[in-house]
């Protein structure tokens, strides 16, 4: 297999540069573990990532029910090797040398629910997990899915900055589900080829933190005011949209996990394996804990030693420029809410 379908689906979804396609046999060996990889994410989400070519060993994890999920999976004919683990006792030896650690553990969101209101459940699942990444695989590259992103990520940080084990470099909270949908949303409404199309997102992962820059979107389109405002907020409700469609029974489990093993074959590809020279349109970059505006990129440069570039925001619409100022005290909140908990 010379390349894989997540594969091709990750070229469309890059901003800019060359990608290598790896035969199986030929790329080195990688491990990533799967914190969740039973829930409603976590399965289809393992599905893809045994589907990447870059990954030799897949460990997957959740309180119970991983074993049967990663017997189920084995049967998959591709190159990486599956290993399931139930409980907490095995947490240890399902981070143990991996290389990126993807998290989507936690509750999903129902119909009413914010995601604020999953907090109090979610927070504390991340806090237990990225205790023990910070002792089992210190330098894994961290993608946090669960939600609110916009005070999980900053509760990983804290942690690792306590065990002495942080990089800002590593450590991501992953949104590209954003950036999916406004591509998605774009592409129907400007009546082109989704492949081409590339918008920058900025802000946050939650309502109006989310802020996709239309006015940078390409191929352009002569979009009027209104369409341009409905797009934005359908971006923003994409989550609260799946959640209503489904009844109660479910929240954006298939999109998001094709979201989180598109960034994570990024990562695998353009960080650990160092191919130079590429963009990512995400806005992943961990140092939001750290100042808000500093979150504020569309896209990241990654090489070999982890984020090399964060590129700026470039020209933004007045109807941006309100929405950048309006979203600033919404995520410094949720920061600090995220803060708060990992220190109390």
């Amino acid at each position: 297999m010379r390349t894989s379908m997540l594969r091709t689906l990750a070229r469309r979804t890059s901003t800019a540069g060359t990608r290598r396609g790896f035969a199986s046999e030929s790329a080195p060996d990688r491990k990533v573990a799967i914190l969740g990889a039973a829930g409603g994410i976590g399965q289809p989400l393992s599905l893809l990532m045994k589907l990447n070519p870059l990954v030799s060993r897949l460990a997957l994890y959740d309180i119970a029910g991983t074993p049967g999920v990663a017997a189920d999976v084995s049967h998959i004919n591709t190159r990486s090797e599956i290993l399931g683990y139930a409980g907490e006792e095995q947490l240890g030896k399902a981070l143990e040398g991996a290389d990126v650690v993807i998290i989507p553990a936690g509750v999903p969101r129902k119909p009413g629910m914010t995601r604020d209101d999953l907090f109090n459940i979610n927070a504390g699942i991340v806090k237990s997990l990225c205790t023990a990444i910070a002792k089992y695989c210190p330098h894994a590259l961290v993608n946090v899915i669960s939600n609110p992103v916009n005070s999980t990520v900053p509760i990983a940080s804290e942690v690792f900055k306590k065990a002495g084990t942080y990089d800002e470099k590593r450590l991501f909270g992953v949104t590209t589900l954003d950036v999916v949908r406004a591509k998605t949303f774009y592409a129907g409404k400007a009546k082109v080829n989704v492949a081409d199309v590339i918008v920058p997102v900025v802000g946050g992962h939650a309502g109006v933190t989310i802020l996709p820059l239309f006015s940078q979107a390409t191929p352009s389109a002569n979009l009027s005011s209104e369409e341009i405002e409905a797009l934005t907020k359908r971006t923003q409700d994409g989550g609260t949209e799946v959640v209503e469609a489904k009844a109660g029974k479910g929240s954006a489990t298939l999109s998001m996990a094709y979201a989180g093993a598109i960034f994570a074959d990024c990562l695998l590809e353009w960080d650990l394996n160092g191919v130079p020279g590429c963009l990512y349109s995400c806005h992943s970059y961990s140092q939001l804990v750290t100042e808000p505006a500093i979150s504020l990129h569309p896209r990241l440069r990654f090489g070999k030693n982890g984020v090399e570039e964060v590129l700026g925001l470039g020209a933004l619409s007045d109807y941006e420029k309100e929405g950048l100022e309006a979203l600033k005290p919404e995520l410094k909140s949720s920061i600090e809410k995220g803060i708060k908990f990992a220190n109390a």
